[in-house]
């Protein structure tokens, strides 16, 4: 069972909020050449739009400037606080991008061995250390994809020499690219995923693709157990 969060990217300025809506307005102006032009586009009324470009430039500065006619006629241009306003955007969205691919793996166990906050959960992949509650017997783990290393079988360390305590062997089975990172799913047996959240680097780096043989690895401290 995969855990998975949603996010959606948002600046706050004031008391006004600017979202994805907000940045794709100012995109069709820039495209179209102007507010009705662009209303259009966007398949939404001109008073709309207008009316929420006064609300923005209110919290923010001036955003468009009219462009007189001439030869080619006249238009609005975006001016550069509106390109700054977009950049900014763009840079918490690809921050968020990181945050909002994160998603939590979840594998089933019963308690066995304890030391102190640690126990050995026993699984149907096999043994896991994970923090455990006290007194708990039957448990969920919850392993975070960006807390997950993948490896190349013929490199992986071993167990005793890593931090990484928990290493199981696994088959690519789905992997989901995004600007700068990728979501990779691995087969563990037993009809048991875990998920991985890598750089498009490292998958060009391990040769990821699915059908690919593949270790990975997490610290006990990523694994935390609930009482079921």
């Amino acid at each position: 069972m995969t855990i998975e969060k949603d996010y959606s990217p948002k600046l706050a300025v004031g008391e006004v909020t600017v979202d994805r809506r907000d940045i794709e307005m100012l995109e069709a102006i820039d495209r179209c050449g102007s507010l009705h032009a662009a209303a259009t586009d966007l398949g939404r009324s001109y008073a709309r739009l207008q009316r929420r470009v006064v609300e923005l430039e209110a919290a923010v500065g001036t955003l468009t400037e009219r462009r007189r006619g001439g030869s080619g006629g006249g238009g609005t241009e975006l001016t550069a606080t509106a390109f700054d306003l977009r950049r900014r955007f763009e840079r918490h969205e690809t921050e968020l991008e990181g945050v909002a691919r994160v998603t939590e793996s979840v594998l089933s166990g019963t308690v066995g061995e304890r030391t102190g906050e640690l126990a050995t959960v026993e699984t149907a992949v096999g043994p896991v250390l994970a923090l455990v509650p006290e007194g708990a017997s039957d448990v969920e783990i919850t392993v975070r994809s960006d807390a997950v290393v993948l490896t190349d079988p013929d490199e992986t360390p071993d167990g005793n020499d890593t931090s990484l305590r928990n290493t199981f062997s696994g088959t690519v089975t789905a992997l989901e690219s995004g600007e700068a990172i990728t979501r990779v799913t691995v087969a563990l047996g037993e009809g048991v995923t875990l998920e991985a959240l890598v750089t498009n680097a490292s998958v060009d780096r391990l040769g990821l693709e699915t059908g690919r043989a593949i270790t990975a690895a997490f610290k006990a401290t990523a694994a935390r157990a609930i009482r079921v």
